[in-house]
């Protein structure tokens, strides 16, 4: 089967709301589950102990799974450079949340894309969100007791922003926060089939690198008369010493700008052929396996608007597993499993 490619693209705000089953990037989390959210102890880093902000989310429904109608995949990072550690996943977090046809929330009828259609659905009628970030609120301005919020720091930043001035005024101002990283939807496509004459040249290359290091183990190099072919064989040998990056470049390559590659049940397409992952844990719900779902790409970090790009959070691929059989969620959301590949940086003379 073919991959399908994520692309992000600027649309309407509305358009992301959860009313509609969005797969997006940025802004606050669209819930699927719009009672029982994660909150700030569920997204805590694991470094600095500070919630984890919203990065993307993909909708992804189980054809085959009555309890899976709806279902969505919800990832978080800390946006703390010091927290982005060498292929660590302490700084991520991942949940997914499905529902039934049938269900509390939402209509069996699919939604109807107009802007006033059912505005009421949101965690409003349910649960507070805080205003800041959208995860669950446990907190709430003591002076107004009407802006709410998921942790101390968030409350501070919004007070400094904007609540000191709106506070008690009834014109409470929707935090345009830096806290949070640009919203796009992501659009999804699937891979080209077409055949890829690359895979022929490549064949060709091998055989070419083999015949090139025999040469060199009997001291025959010597009877290329042509330098130029000697330096290429000696740049293709060098190359083959990673191969992974070499077929991830010529993957990439066909469409640049893809930033997430879905593949449930298929083959991750790694970065490096160093740390690659070796054991996935066990679903904590079901204590089934679990698959790999879908990788975001390193082309994501140049939407996120990231002021230092020198010193910011960097990733090869995100990878995101999840349980095999998509059992339902006890507390509406339930944690996954994300692996982060780099890229290591060698010196060399």
């Amino acid at each position: 089967m073919p991959v399908d490619l994520g692309f992000v693209e600027k649309c309407d705000a509305w358009r992301l709301e959860c009313r509609f089953f969005p797969s997006k990037v940025g802004g606050k989390p669209a819930w699927l589950n719009l009672r029982d959210i994660p909150g700030e102890k569920d997204l805590r880093c694991e470094y600095c102990q500070e919630p984890c902000i919203f990065l993307c989310q993909i909708y992804a429904p189980y054809e085959d799974n009555e309890t899976a109608f709806h279902r969505t995949i919800y990832v978080f990072i800390c946006k703390k450079p010091e927290c982005c550690k060498l292929n660590e996943n302490g700084n991520l977090k991942v949940f997914r949340s499905q529902l039934p046809r049938t269900n509390e929330f939402y209509s069996s009828e699919p939604p109807v894309e107009e802007p006033d259609w059912r505005t009421d659905l949101n965690t409003s009628k349910w649960v507070k969100t805080c205003q800041v970030c959208g995860i669950y609120a446990s907190n709430h301005c003591s002076k107004c007791k009407q802006v709410n919020y998921c942790c101390r720091i968030h409350q501070v930043f919004d007070w400094k922003s904007t609540h000191k001035e709106s506070c008690g005024t009834n014109r409470y101002v929707v935090t345009n926060s830096k806290i949070l990283f640009p919203e796009y939807e992501i659009i999804i496509e699937t891979e080209d089939e077409k055949e890829d004459n690359n895979e022929i040249n490549s064949e060709k290359e091998k055989e070419e690198i083999e015949k090139y290091e025999n040469m060199l183990e009997k001291g025959e190099t010597g009877t290329f008369q042509d330098e130029d072919v000697q330096t290429e064989l000696l740049s293709m040998a060098k190359q083959k010493e990673d191969e992974t990056f070499a077929e991830f470049r010529l993957t990439v390559d066909k469409y640049p700008d893809q930033i997430l590659r879905y593949d449930r049940g298929g083959k991750i397409l790694y970065i490096s052929g160093e740390s690659k992952i070796d054991e996935v844990p066990k679903c904590l719900e079901c204590n089934q396996e679990r698959q790999f779902e879908f990788q975001i790409m390193p082309q994501l970090l140049n939407f996120l608007n990231l002021e230092d790009t020198l010193k910011c959070i960097d990733w090869g691929i995100l990878t995101i597993f999840t349980c095999k059989n998509s059992c339902p969620s006890k507390n509406g959301y339930s944690a996954e499993y994300v692996w982060k590949q780099d890229i290591i940086e060698t010196n060399s003379d």
